[in-house]
């Protein structure tokens, strides 16, 4: 089994999502010793700009063009990050809320990958995908609650889960298994943290 482990807090040991992700790869790696992990960091990895040479590959590309020496290889950078999904078997993303949604590294990730032809497929009216992956988790933590706020229900502040999950689901997860972990920030992190890394190692037990 193959899994692709992407990592979008630039915090390294300090990450209450890395530790929790690593709390389930340690687990996962008891039950499954030949697992293979392709971590992704998206903060460790060279992520090129989707700038205007990325984009006006994309289109050539699409179209069928001839692509000149710079956009072959941005377009080439870009589909060797689009074939490390292509290889998962499973997905798994450790997410870091940041105000109320995701790191921007995260979505530069998205945004280079998440391309017709590469992690999806249109025809006529209907969009579907081009990966065929039967799990993913998706560790969601979070600094604190959301209960309703100043006159706004919780659902109003969380644009992390939404996102994540129809993303994944979008490319061809087909099932997405979701852990929040909140309160990582203040008195309570430790527990929560604790918390999360305990729910994490369970869910190993059937991935």
């Amino acid at each position: 089994m193959r899994v692709l482990n992407i990592v979008s807090s630039p915090r390294g040991d300090r990450s209450a999502s890395v530790a929790v992700a690593d709390a389930f790869f340690e687990a996962l790696r008891v039950r499954h010793p030949d697992v293979q992990v392709d971590t992704l960091d998206v903060w460790a990895e060279a992520l090129p700009e989707f700038d205007e040479r990325a984009s006006s590959a994309k289109y050539k590309a699409a179209r069928g063009g001839d692509l000149d020496e710079a956009e072959r290889a941005v377009w080439a950078t870009i589909r060797g990050l689009a074939d490390r999904f292509r290889l998962a078997d499973r997905i798994v993303v450790g997410v870091p809320m940041w105000n109320w949604a995701y790191p921007y590294k995260l979505k530069q990730l998205i945004d280079l990958v998440t391309h017709r032809g590469l992690l999806f497929e249109v025809k006529g009216d209907t969009i579907g995908p081009s990966l065929d992956v039967p799990l993913g988790i998706a560790f969601l933590v979070r600094g604190q609650a959301y209960p309703e706020w100043g006159g706004r229900p919780p659902k109003e502040f969380d644009h992390q889960s939404s996102y994540i999950d129809f993303w994944l689901r979008l490319i061809g997860v087909r099932e997405v298994r979701t852990l929040v972990v909140e309160h990582t920030w203040g008195d309570l992190a430790g527990p929560a943290v604790e918390w999360g890394r305990a729910q994490a190692r369970a869910m190993a037990a059937d991935f």
